[in-house]
């Protein structure tokens, strides 16, 4: 039923159960799987972005130090995604799935929903924490995003409580 599915990833313990789902659903349709992780400062694990005017908002703060730690932060983030990628793709293929995976920069939502198009899914699995009313207004909710605007099904799996 479904030959190509995209699996969105992020680095938290939600997205085993994102990549179990999917994984299962790959087992039993002989799919194949890209892992997509989007570098983004939305993440719940990302370092925060250091503004532009730092340097006016803290004098002290704003030093070449301040920025060479953020960037070692973001090496760091960025390595530990791709670990976590390449060791979900090699559990895929112990079990037979072809798999690959991909790490790009960007808003989740937005990316998720371009990949999905280019590569071409037949299906997006991807988590939900379940937020409603004025924290998905504020914070956004990128499973909204994707349900409303991408191309192909989607399958979002609720997060354990």
């Amino acid at each position: 039923m479904y030959s190509k599915i995209l699996v969105a990833l992020d680095m938290s313990e939600r997205a085993e159960t994102v990549f179990n789902s999917a994984l299962s659903l790959a087992t039993s349709n002989g799919s194949s799987l890209l892992l997509l992780h989007v570098l983004s400062s939305e993440e719940d694990y990302s370092p925060l972005p250091i503004p532009s005017d730092l340097w006016e908002l803290y004098p002290a703060g704003g030093n070449d130090l301040t920025v060479e730690t953020w960037r070692q932060q973001w090496v760091e983030f960025e390595k530990t995604g791709m670990k976590t990628l390449q060791s979900r793709v090699n559990m895929a293929k112990e079990k037979g799935i072809e798999a690959q995976y991909q790490q790009s920069y960007g808003n989740p939502a937005r990316t998720i929903c371009r990949v999905a198009k280019e590569w071409p899914a037949d299906l997006i699995v991807l988590g939900r924490r379940g937020r409603s009313g004025l924290g998905e207004l504020l914070l956004g909710s990128v499973s909204n995003h994707v349900l409303h605007h991408a191309h192909c099904c989607i399958l979002t799996v609720q997060s354990p409580k």
